[in-house]
């Protein structure tokens, strides 16, 4: 039996509040002092998903290529940002392969997708585009944030490593190749995991959303199997790519460490 779905108004978020009001009191009573982070946090998650709710009620009502294009690229930009400041904040030049690298990797996977198993009417659809796109991305910049981070500490902590093999002769990518194997197999770990045991311990986003919305669950299950696939696809593909730009900020022209 189907049932229609539930819509929550605003005297729902105000109750929602409590589950914050718990959390606080319960750490509070723990000793941890966290009740303006948390309220900090909270407050921006209400007004961020709010916003963005609003934002995407206007994209899917113009139903523009577009506007779809605006919404993937602001997406992608603060992806990059992100990346780039918990690998090196300091570079410059890597936020751009930082976008390049997250928005290839996405459009790979997406691209697929949408061709060859989903093909929706239109390929901009923002009911298809915008949700997997969010999902894949918020996954994979993480991926690419933990591989590139991890090779760069090794980098740095292991200079005379690397120089060893530079003076053996060994190019800048043979020096640093066990590192950046170990970035890409400890990046993968997490998503590996969660494929383990999904559907066991773990019901995803894309899963509970349409079974909630009143869909078929065998349905919902199919699609979650395109979007463990897709992410996994684009998690390989980013890492592969951040690592290659990663470590190549580490050497100049004449392939020295610049460490």
């Amino acid at each position: 039996m189907k049932y229609a779905l539930i819509e929550l108004d605003w005297a729902d978020i105000g109750w929602m509040l409590g589950l914050l009001g718990t959390a606080i009191a319960l750490l509070q009573w723990q000793g941890l002092n966290m009740t303006g982070q948390l309220i900090w946090a909270g407050g921006r998650t209400i007004l961020q998903l709010i916003v963005v709710g609003y934002f995407l009620a206007v994209v899917f009502s113009l139903d523009n290529a577009w506007a779809v294009l605006l919404v993937l690229a602001i997406m992608l930009t603060i992806a990059a940002v992100v990346a780039r400041n918990r690998i090196n904040p300091r570079s410059k030049s890597l936020f751009g392969w930082l976008w390049l690298s997250l928005g290839a990797s996405t459009a790979i996977s997406l691209g697929y997708a949408l061709v060859v198993i989903i093909q929706p009417p239109q390929w901009y659809s923002p009911q298809y585009l915008i949700p997997l796109t969010g999902m894949i991305l918020g996954q994979t910049m993480n991926s690419a944030s933990l591989a590139g981070e991890r090779l760069a500490s090794a980098i740095q902590q292991n200079p005379r490593e690397i120089e060893t093999h530079l003076c053996l002769g060994a190019t800048p990518g043979q020096a640093i190749a066990s590192y950046r194997k170990a970035a890409i197999r400890a990046s993968l770990i997490p998503t590996v995991n969660q494929m383990m045991v999904v559907g066991l311990v773990s019901l995803p986003g894309m899963l509970t959303g349409q079974v909630l919305a009143g869909g078929d669950p065998l349905n919902a299950s199919v699609y979650q199997i395109l979007i463990m696939f897709l992410i996994l696809l684009t998690n390989t593909l980013s890492t592969i790519a951040v690592t290659t730009t990663v470590y190549r900020q580490y050497f100049n022209q004449h392939q020295q460490l610049l460490v």
